[in-house]
C-alpha cells in the first residue's frame, strides 16, 4: 500500500519516488498542494475503497505517506 501510494504521489508531481519517504511531510515540502489532495483522495476511493469525509481532511491524516496508510487502514476497519 505504501508503494502505491509513494508511487501516485511521485507520478502526479513528477518526483522521484525515492524523495518521497513514509515520513517526509507532503505538503510541507511542497510536494503537494490542495489540488494534489482531491486527486489523492480519489485514487484512494478507487484504489481502496475508502470514502474520505469532510471531517477527514486534515493533515493529521495525509500529510506524509505513513500517516494515509494508517488513514486507510482505518476507514477499511471501520
Amino acid at each position: 500500500m505504501k508503494d502505491q501510494i509513494r508511487n501516485f504521489i511521485a507520478e502526479t508531481t513528477f518526483n522521484d519516488p525515492s524523495i518521497i519517504k513514509d515520513d517526509t511531510l507532503i505538503f510541507d515540502e511542497g510536494i503537494f498542494d490542495s489540488m494534489g489532495l482531491l486527486g489523492l483522495i480519489n485514487f484512494l476511493e478507487s484504489e481502496f475503497n475508502v470514502v474520505a469525509e469532510d471531517s477527514d481532511l486534515q493533515e493529521e491524516n495525509f500529510g506524509s505517506v505513513e500517516r494515509i496508510v494508517a488513514f486507510v487502514l482505518r476507514k477499511q476497519a471501520a
